[in-house]
């Protein structure tokens, strides 16, 4: 998609701190981090989210990628959280499919409330 930001940045249009790649996927800081390390992985083809029938592969290859970058930002041994935001309600802002790699300090035990019933 030609006006998709992550798009851009996977096709170098917008520069971005790369912390891994390869063919299938790229990972890079967030311009807006939540925590020490905060770095986005995406596909380097266009999902809008999990949803939009992702080939296997291209799945394995975003999960594969979460070892690498936590090792990249040196967070593997005191932990980190994986998150992926689907749609609106879900919290996802821009719509190509990304996960965020959160880490660096402790996480909250709980990001959302949840009211029974809802």
């Amino acid at each position: 998609m030609s006006d998709c930001v992550f798009c851009m940045v996977a096709n170098g249009e917008i520069p971005a701190t790369i912390v891994f790649e390869n063919e299938t996927v790229i990972a890079f800081e967030d311009i807006a981090p939540q925590a020490p390390a905060h770095t986005l992985i995406i596909p380097r083809v266009h999902y809008a989210h999990v949803g939009d029938d992702v080939p296997d592969d291209v799945l394995l290859a975003l999960m594969k990628a979460v070892p690498e970058v936590a090792a990249a930002k040196g967070v593997t041994e005191s932990g980190y959280r994986v998150i992926m935001n689907t749609g609106r309600d879900g919290g996802q802002t821009v719509n190509h499919l990304h996960l965020h790699v959160i880490g660096g300090r402790r996480m909250a035990e709980s990001m959302v409330t949840f009211t029974e019933g809802t």
